[in-house]
């Protein structure tokens, strides 16, 4: 389905004559106005299938396009740019040049799911916006975001003891993205807990940053079948993306210029 709203056409490909006559009329300025032709030759075919393999984008080919997911986003409200249905859209056309172009706001969404609540097809587009930030990240058109570098922390505690420990979450999370633990706003927090939480709430947190609380057996039963399944999904997301081949061909170039400067 064609794509009509005037909103996506970008501004540097709208073109128009400020001084245009023609037999001898006057069709300058918006008489005059005409969209630029492109040409792309750029497409990836396997883009909605590689979009489908990660979390949350299993049912983008449900998508019929009805607009609904854009039309009650909340961060569309405020960013017009920010567009599910038309990124939608051009994932299932494999346009990525297309979609590289907004690469810079599609992590913007807030997981209110007011999309996927209203979505008739089941679509669930927050998991595909979701599942198009991690592309994004995988195939190197961006840099790891936060989220993501949350996501690793926390699973990375329930894989080693089954729970996990608020403060050491932070202090990874931080450490990941290159923060400091002395931001204002954390100071203040911690003075106010301090200040009101009960003494034996305050002294259980610092035996827990000691001692990590962690499930009795965790790592002989559950914590090795977490890791295979996560291995697991993590290899098919590579296969589906030929992340695996790109990798290997890389090491190809590098061994031969290894050899070379061994002799």
């Amino acid at each position: 389905m064609a794509i009509h709203e005037k909103s996506l056409i970008r501004p540097e490909d709208i073109k128009s004559q400020e001084n245009l006559v023609i037999d001898g009329i006057d069709v300058s300025g918006h008489w005059s106005t005409f969209i630029s032709a492109r040409n792309i030759t750029d497409y990836n075919e396997k883009m909605q299938d590689e979009i489908a393999a990660l979390p949350g984008g299993e049912n983008i080919h449900r998508c019929w396009q009805c607009g609904s997911c854009t039309n009650a986003c909340t961060v569309n409200a405020l960013e017009p740019r920010f567009n599910p249905r038309y990124w939608i859209y051009l994932i299932r056309m494999g346009l990525e040049s297309e979609l590289l172009r907004d690469k810079d706001i599609i992590w913007q969404c807030v997981s209110c799911n007011k999309c996927t609540n209203i979505c008739p097809r089941d679509v669930v587009p927050e998991g595909i916006m979701k599942a198009t930030a991690k592309w994004l990240e995988l195939k190197g058109h961006t840099e790891v975001n936060p989220s993501t570098h949350f996501d690793e922390a926390f699973m990375e505690q329930i894989s080693a003891t089954g729970r996990i420990e608020e403060g050491k979450t932070m202090r990874m999370l931080f450490k990941r993205t290159g923060r400091s633990l002395f931001q204002d706003w954390l100071i203040e927090m911690v003075k106010r807990i301090a200040v009101k939480m009960p003494m034996h709430y305050v002294f259980g947190m610092g035996i827990e940053q000691i001692i990590p609380p962690r499930v009795s057996g965790w790592r002989k039963q559950l914590g090795p079948a977490l890791d295979e399944y996560v291995h697991e999904s993590e290899k098919k997301q590579r296969q589906a993306l030929g992340l695996d081949q790109l990798i290997s061909m890389a090491q190809a170039e590098v061994r031969p210029a290894h050899h070379k400067a061994a002799e």
